[in-house]
């Protein structure tokens, strides 16, 4: 079930906006879109495959809203390396909420769980990085910049990695993938310039997520744990609430920032 988060009274609002989250059924993405639903947004969930996640949690979230008279969390099926499934991702967002489009929050992402050297990565894992961490990223930014509502309102937010500036051994790929990624972003930013629209990446430290856990050795954990000024791995609310804090009015200064929240674990 969804657990849901109480944002409190003074925690800035989203009511009546309509945010995109790709990688949505599980994981970071999962929590950033309950707790932008929490804020009153209306989160439209977009999945590659776990189609029985996403559709659930669209279920458990319309049950919590207080409006009824219509959904306020649809699940949306696109590949984020397809153009076309982007688009219709968008058209279907627009006419299930009949609205524009406020918040894209690009959390769709790949990791190697091999973590193979640069000299051991096969062409193949490369392509399928890039694929969806650096072309997923280009459409659905490119997506957005041209159909997020103008004139206040308009965020896209990029999850990147703090590993691009950790630069750890096994992470050739997954970091340089998300590199590209945060050049982009930077550049969007300024391209905006005029139409209220602000573009910043998130770049989370680990987090205890699924994505996180996969092919990693409990004494890796350990010891990932202990490189961390904190003593902790981070929890999904450490990133949800700098999301949803950038999301909102509150946010609207901050444009064109990597903003590396990973707990002391990465400072550059």
């Amino acid at each position: 079930m969804a657990e849901a988060e109480h944002s409190s009274s003074s925690a800035p609002r989203l009511d009546g906006r309509v945010a995109i989250i790709t990688g949505a059924s599980r994981g970071l993405g999962r929590a950033i879109a309950i707790h932008l639903h929490s804020l009153g947004a209306r989160v439209v969930l977009n999945y590659a495959s776990s189609s029985t996640q996403a559709d659930l949690l669209a279920n458990e979230l319309n049950a919590t809203s207080t409006n009824l008279s219509q959904p306020q969390a649809i699940a949306v099926r696109a590949d984020v390396s397809d153009p076309d499934q982007i688009k219709l991702l968008f058209d279907k967002a627009e006419q299930e909420f009949g609205s524009g489009i406020h918040i894209l929050v690009n959390c769709a992402g790949v990791l190697d769980p091999k973590y193979p050297s640069l000299g051991n990565t096969t062409v193949e894992d490369w392509d399928t990085t890039f694929d969806v961490n650096t072309k997923g990223s280009f459409l659905c930014c490119r997506e957005a910049v041209n159909r997020l509502k103008r004139g206040g309102g308009g965020r896209i937010i990029m999850i990147s990695t703090s590993i691009v500036g950790g630069l750890l051994p096994g992470y050739a790929s997954y970091a340089a993938s998300k590199a590209a990624v945060e050049t982009m972003t930077k550049i969007v930013a300024k391209e905006l310039k005029g139409t209220g629209i602000t573009a910043n990446c998130v770049a989370p430290g680990p987090i205890a997520t699924e994505m996180f856990f996969a092919g990693k050795t409990e004494e890796t954990i350990n010891r990932i744990v202990g490189a961390c000024p904190l003593g902790r791995l981070g929890e999904p609310k450490d990133i949800t609430q700098l999301v949803g804090f950038l999301a909102s009015d509150a946010g609207e200064w901050i444009n064109g920032q990597v903003i590396r929240a990973n707990g002391g674990f990465v400072i550059v």
